[in-house]
């Protein structure tokens, strides 16, 4: 099937559910047996669910993986997966991460005993430099949050397995639309649900995709221990979400493209970032391992004054923290998303008073622009 097609029919059962179009929702915290010989495929929903084991068969095939698990939010997701390693195991992480990730990993995973470095994984012979006894995995985002790097999936992927370690690949901001790290090499993807799969801003979710039976199993046994399982309702409503997955991203991807254009005419505004220009550092890569360029960009405009009259400003954007969803946002990543970062390691990465991110929306284009205009001229 198509991709599009695969939103729609991936995992759809005819055979059950009185002929029901939608997965009905089973909420039900346990199963009943028929007898003592005649065990019910499901038993307790912390296990497994059918309204969540059809979301998690619908995303593995759209990722093209053996096994999916939907969690209760994209950091539930991560903070299983780094189950999987143990004290003293050394883990490589992109440098430009999600603020939760990094206070995970620098807070949560560092005091019990791993270890971390950063770096531009853009940089192949960085990353390497860094691989050493105890190396076990390479954690990547691409593009990256909210500086937007890219990094090559199948070169890290050929420098992971090299050397017998894993690479993870965080998926949020391309989705597997126009993304497939699995297809790439990496081993685990990663998704925060909430974000462009559930598009709605409405659900809390996370998913965990995996290449192999092996790692299906050791992330089953974790998950089924730790609980942080996705509850049916919020299942439905993702599940409902992927179906307009491809038409959101593609409206979502052209409004980008004209919005980031339209920022690099501005004079107050110094830097853009954003994937889809040409002269980005990262184009070549994104051409060669991804079908599109998504939703997110980044701008450091001329001063705060303004940075604060812009987030004032806006009427038909929204000044909120998420991205991914059907409505424009637009965020102050010094003071949410990246908050938690100390403020000089901000400071360098060029996460100051004066820039913000847009997850653009799929609203009018015409109104966004105009949107922004008065936003920056009132």
């Amino acid at each position: 099937m198509e991709f599009d097609t695969l939103c729609l029919h991936a995992n759809h059962d005819k055979g059950n559910h009185y002929g029901a179009i939608t997965t009905p929702i089973y909420q039900s915290a346990t199963f009943a047996h028929g007898s003592i010989e005649e065990a019910s495929e499901y038993s307790y929903s912390r296990l497994s669910n059918p309204t969540r084991a059809h979301l998690e068969k619908t995303v593995a095939a759209l990722e093209n993986g053996v096994a999916a698990f939907a969690f209760s939010s994209g950091m539930a997701a991560i903070s299983t997966v780094m189950k999987l390693f143990s004290v003293s195991d050394h883990v490589i992480a992109s440098a430009d991460l999600y603020g939760g990730s990094l206070r995970l990993f620098r807070k949560i995973n560092t005091a019990e005993g791993m270890q971390f470095d950063f770096a531009d994984t853009g940089d192949i012979p960085s990353v390497e430099a860094l691989i050493g006894e105890h190396t076990k995995a390479i954690f990547v985002e691409t593009p990256s949050n909210p500086l937007m790097y890219v990094s090559d999936i199948a070169a890290l992927s050929s420098l992971a397995h090299r050397h017998g370690l894993l690479l993870i690949v965080d998926n949020t901001f391309l989705t597997p639309y126009y993304q497939k790290p699995l297809d790439l090499g990496a081993d685990i993807v990663i998704h925060s649900g909430t974000k462009y799969l559930g598009g709605h801003n409405d659900t809390l979710a996370g998913f965990a995709v995996v290449k192999t039976k092996e790692l299906a199993e050791k992330i089953a046994y974790v998950y089924k221990t730790i609980g942080a399982a996705l509850s049916p309702f919020d299942s439905f409503l993702i599940e409902r979400g992927i179906k307009t997955l491809p038409l959101r991203m593609d409206r979502i991807s052209a409004n980008a493209q004209s919005i980031a254009k339209w920022l690099r005419c501005r004079e107050e505004v110094k830097k853009v970032y954003y994937i889809g220009f040409a002269d980005h550092k990262g184009y070549a890569v994104s051409k060669k391992q991804s079908t599109g360029f998504g939703g997110m960009i980044s701008f450091e405009v001329e001063s705060r004054a303004l940075a604060e009259q812009i987030l004032s400003g806006i009427r038909v954007f929204q000044y909120a923290e998420s991205l991914g969803g059907v409505e424009s946002l637009m965020t102050y990543p010094m003071r949410q998303t990246h908050a938690d970062v100390p403020e000089q390691e901000r400071l360098e990465r060029g996460i100051n008073d004066r820039f913000l991110r847009i997850s653009v929306g799929i609203e009018s284009e015409h109104d966004l622009m105009e949107d922004l205009r008065q936003a920056f001229e009132s």
